[in-house]
């Protein structure tokens, strides 16, 4: 069955991974705190043979995300491959970070990862399957005012490589895809203050159709990390 979870469904990266594997013929667990557009992506879907499930959930709650998922799993089953998208920043001097921020940023791009693969993975070791877990070069480089985002991404990337290591056994494949700039609605966020010239960063569809090349492969391979950056280099 190619059934794929993604969350950060409704925006950039992951609405363009929901059309591309929609297109594809995947059916999909679409999750996202707007159900408002989940409802609209799924309208745009229906001309394809997939079918559409939508899970609303803010996962800056952790309550939340437990609830969330597990009623998901029971109502629409256990998918093959788990995409791991959504997240967030604030740009600002470390030491002049509100908690609040900090936490925030902690909980979404690393915290909710975890509970998600905590309340699926049990559920796919009777199969096997796949986690994408989208990560970032920030994971490896330090730019400043950007740096519980970097601590967020460089956690993630080891989360993900002990993940690995720990489900090989059980069928499990884990892996990131570790991307340069890519033009999305978060740099219109108001956490961030930027003036980056996105012309040329990478597109949301250049990067949902690497996602799809990577959950096409077989069962006896992995990349393990894909790093797919602008020709002309990333901020």
């Amino acid at each position: 069955m190619k059934l794929a979870f993604i969350t950060g469904a409704t925006k950039g990266i992951g609405r363009s991974t929901a059309i591309t594997f929609a297109n594809a013929g995947w059916d999909l667990i679409l999750l996202s705190r707007n159900m408002d557009l989940l409802e609209k992506l799924k309208s745009e879907l229906l001309t394809t043979k997939s079918k559409i499930n939508l899970v609303k959930c803010d996962l800056s709650n952790p309550l939340e995300i437990e609830i969330c998922v597990k009623e998901a799993i029971e109502k629409y089953g256990c998918p093959s491959v788990l995409i791991n998208n959504a997240g967030c920043a604030f740009n600002s001097p470390l030491v002049e970070m509100e908690l609040g921020q900090w936490e925030q940023t902690i909980q979404i791009n690393l915290t909710s990862v975890f509970q998600i693969c905590s309340s699926i993975i049990p559920q796919m070791r009777k199969n096997g399957g796949l986690v994408i877990n989208v990560s970032s070069h920030a994971s490896y480089n330090a730019f400043p005012q950007w740096g519980a985002y970097c601590v967020s991404k460089s956690a993630l990337a080891m989360f993900t490589k002990c993940l690995r290591e720990e489900e090989r056994s059980n069928s499990i494949r884990a892996c990131t895809i570790t991307l340069g700039s890519v033009n999305t609605p978060l740099w219109d966020s108001e956490s961030i203050n930027s003036d980056f010239d996105r012309t040329s960063m990478l597109s949301s569809k250049e990067v949902s159709e690497t996602i799809l090349y990577m959950a096409n492969k077989p069962q006896s391979q992995l990349i393990e990390d894909l790093t797919l950056m602008p020709s002309g280099g990333a901020f």
